[in-house]
């Protein structure tokens, strides 16, 4: 993963950083209502290799044509999805090409079924943040942040240009949360709007593109802080929506409950509250029924709970569905029968696509390989579902599923799967309290007269499963430096079942840390794996249980921990998330499962890696980590300040390490970090670290 020229071919892109940073990157399926069109968003590395251009490209449902390319901008576009006439609504940060002035943030475009030119819809000065559309109805119903001294659109427009005229980024607060993943909550909040389609002014004729194309409507204008986090299921008919919308409580709490917003009178309706957060499912195409997922309450000693439930919009009855099913079902669509559910579903390492009878409550399993599948949209016949599917095997890929038996075909997308250095294979064991725990197992492909060094990855969530394609995390670049690298699900993981869940719930330090080195030692008791090359890493959770490992075993030769937890009463109250956290952490769980606790018996070499921008876990985790390893561990910084632990900071990073540049010096230090104290050898990080 170290510099080399550009023009040598690796044998396959993992074996070069600069190639694997330029594969073509899938995300995002719409369906249009004929379901003769799939449309996909394709991200591509610019030029300058400092960011990602998306673009829109149409797949054949047939799989029979090749994929083609539909939009092409030096802004891209995403969200794409298909209206009730065959159009495309999509949004973009493109200029307008009637302006003479650019406009910040992103606005609502149109492409006709009939192709062409873009049209812009709608153009705001706090830009458009997305869209709800289905293709049984006209109904665009657009999400918008709007200042909340605003009277109006021109009003809002105009306090905003006063706050950036006057420099000022001050936000006042009077409730929780106060910002989320990585931005700032506010001043502005989240409204919804129906679109509404202006007509052209009959004494300017042939004017339309320089007029304002429609305008907005509020249906929300209340409703305060409680969109920041919001998911829109939009009625067949337009006539209604189903929204989860945020409720503060007392003493820093937040419910969630679902709410219907007529849209014609902006009437709103609790239709799903409680003791549980709930979230609003699919509604059947005869909008008579819908699906309500409901989030139980956690404590530090009971694991939250997922459950799904049937709501019949007439009386507003609800009733537990498939209540027997001992999966986290999420709901992707209806079929035409207005009876049968499509759901995905985390499932032993996989998150295969199942079908739920909702008068029965029978659940039928479609789909059978190793893959995960997310996106799934239902054809106009009801014969065939399409989905995205991914495994470590291969990136996202567009598929058709046949519901009679589940056959499955991959159409003719705009990407190839690339050449891999690596094979998979499955391993598994038995721990002390019986549970198996399994985990798939990446080797290199080329055979070595040694045994492969090995790398234990931990999962983030902790409410997680390896079963999915990552570019961030991605085991093939290290399968291509000879490493094995294993991929365990320990305790906390999601597709086993609620008392696998439950068996880690408030005990991160117990079970799961017990698994993963039940599962490490199946692992090198390969013939295959070398045992006295072994290495941790892991993200968010993934990190914190680094940081357990590091304290609490000295078999590993380095530990790489990437936005990791280390003090928890700290993070537990500033994290953005906080009355999530503090449910399960109690002052003793954080007490008994801090790692900070076991600094002094860290010896292993620690890489840190932790941006600045992530309020997920906040850089003062990694700060004081940092510091306390130089300061308190069995491996402190020497009389001269030496040490042999590393920080990798990103100023401008979250909890993720997005940009492309950043990835290639995440992944290179990391190389060079596990190569020196784990192989033995130097490898130098990319010259654009200065060093």
């Amino acid at each position: 993963m170290t510099d080399q020229p550009s023009a040598a071919k690796p044998k396959t892109p993992f074996h070069d950083l600069d190639h694997y940073l330029a594969i073509p990157r899938l995300n995002g399926l719409t369906l249009s209502p004929d379901g003769s069109r799939l449309v996909t968003t394709v991200a591509t590395l610019d030029t300058k290799k400092t960011g990602y251009r998306n673009a829109l490209w149409e797949i054949d449902t047939a799989g029979i044509a090749p994929a083609r390319r539909l939009t092409r901008s030096a802004k891209g576009e995403s969200s794409a999805a298909f209206t009730a006439d065959g159009g495309l609504l999509f949004t973009s940060s493109r200029p307008d090409p009637d302006a003479d002035d650019e406009q910040d943030g992103s606005a609502l475009w149109y492409l006709p079924a009939s192709g062409g030119e873009a049209e812009l819809l709608h153009q705001r000065a706090g830009g458009v943040n997305g869209f709800s559309v289905n293709t049984s109805s006209e109904t665009v119903l657009v999400n918008a942040a709007v200042l909340p001294g605003a009277a109006d659109e021109q009003s809002d427009e105009e306090l905003r240009k006063a706050r950036k005229e006057r420099k000022v980024s001050a936000i006042l607060h009077s409730g929780y949360p106060v910002r989320f993943w990585d931005h700032d909550l506010g001043p502005d909040q989240n409204r919804l709007f129906v679109l509404k389609r202006r007509q052209q002014d009959p004494e300017f004729p042939g004017t339309k593109e320089q007029q304002i194309r429609s305008e907005l409507r509020a249906v929300t204008p209340d409703i305060g802080k409680g969109l920041f986090e919001e998911h829109v299921e939009l009625s067949p008919d337009g006539s209604f929506a189903l929204v989860n919308v945020s409720i503060p409580g007392a003493k820093a709490d937040v419910r969630i409950r679902v709410e219907r917003i007529q849209l014609d009178t902006a009437e709103r309706t609790v239709v799903a509250a409680g003791s549980e957060d709930c979230y609003p499912g699919p509604i059947s195409p005869d909008g008579k029924r819908a699906i309500i997922i409901k989030e139980s309450d956690s404590t530090p000693e009971q694991a939250v709970t997922m459950t799904l439930w049937l709501l019949e919009l007439s009386s507003g009855e609800l009733t537990p569905l498939a209540a027997d099913w001992d999966r986290w079902g999420n709901p992707a669509a209806w079929l035409p029968d207005n009876k049968t559910l499509v759901v995905t579903a985390d499932d032993n390492g996989r998150s295969p696509i199942f079908l739920i009878d909702t008068e029965t409550n029978q659940v039928r399993k479609l789909t059978s390989d190793d893959a995960a599948y997310t996106d799934v949209h239902v054809s106009a016949d009801g014969q065939q579902v399409y989905a995205l599917r991914s495994s470590y095997a291969f990136p996202a890929e567009v598929v058709r599923v046949e519901l009679s038996d589940g056959t499955v075909s991959a159409l003719r997308g705009p990407v190839e799967r690339p050449e891999l250095p690596g094979k998979i294979e499955e391993i598994s064991t038995t721990v002390a309290d019986g549970s198996t725990v399994r985990a798939w197992l990446v080797l290199p492909e080329e055979e070595t007269s040694t045994a492969h060094p090995l790398l234990l990855w931990i999962h983030g969530g902790p409410l997680g499963s390896w079963n999915a394609w990552t570019w961030r995390w991605n085991p093939m670049l290290m399968a291509a430096r000879g490493y094995a690298v294993l991929l365990p699900d320990p305790a906390l993981s999601t597709g086993y079942g609620q008392d696998f869940i439950q068996r880690g719930w408030g005990r991160w330090g117990a079970e799961p840390f017990s698994d993963l080195m039940a599962i490490t030692d199946a692992a090198v008791a390969r013939a295959d794996i070398d045992a006295e090359r072994t290495a941790a890493m892991g993200g968010s959770f993934g990190g914190y249980m680094a940081n357990w490992v590091a304290g609490h075993t000295d078999r590993f030769k380095a530990i790489v921990t990437h936005a990791s937890l280390w003090e928890l009463p700290g993070f537990s109250t500033s994290t953005d998330m906080a009355m999530y956290w503090r449910r399960e952490m109690s002052a003793q769980m954080a007490a008994e499962n801090s790692p900070h606790h076991a600094v002094a018996n860290i010896v292993s070499p620690v890489l840190v890696i932790h941006g600045d921008k992530d309020y997920r876990v906040p850089i003062g985790e990694g700060l004081r980590l940092w510091y306390e390893l130089l300061a308190s561990s069995g491996r402190p910084a020497d009389d001269e300040g030496n040490t042999v632990h590393r920080f990798l900071y990103f100023p401008d990073e979250n909890h993720w390490i997005l940009k492309p540049q950043h990835a290639r010096v995440w992944y290179s230090v990391v190389e060079s970090f596990l190569a020196e104290h784990v192989l033995g050898q130097r490898v130098d990080p990319v010259k654009e670290l200065g060093l």
